[in-house]
């Protein structure tokens, strides 16, 4: 990020650096960085589902998944096993987080605003 509190390479964005935030049905995420012009993530709210996202912001320029470090803990049945990663040219990057695949369990946890972003992972 620079000095603005924009954010110049969104695939170097960490957690915590953000703007801690509790959104729909309490669930807890962050925002980073500062909205681009007319910008639809605007409209999104921490905890919506995929399909909720994807009606307000339509289809991304990418996408792709991989799983978090909880995937490994035995019995472990919580839902931030799994994150799945659009990205939006010009707008920035969404971050949900489920327990196995893109599906209706997985919430958006993350909203990285970028109006640098390539759209490409």
């Amino acid at each position: 990020m620079n000095a603005a509190g924009e954010v110049v390479d969104p695939k170097l964005v960490e957690a915590g650096y953000g703007q801690k935030v509790k959104g729909i049905n309490d669930y807890e995420g962050e925002i980073t960085g500062k909205p681009a012009r007319n910008s639809k993530f605007t409209r999104l709210q921490i905890g919506m589902t995929a399909k909720q996202v994807m009606d307000i912001v339509g289809p991304p320029t990418d996408q792709g998944a991989y799983i978090t470090g909880k995937a490994f803990i035995p019995f472990f049945y919580g839902s931030d096993r799994y994150r799945h990663e659009l990205a939006y040219k010009g707008q920035g990057r969404l971050i949900f987080a489920g327990s196995a695949g893109f599906d209706t369990s997985a919430h958006l946890i993350w909203i990285i605003h970028s109006a640098n972003d390539s759209g490409y992972r």
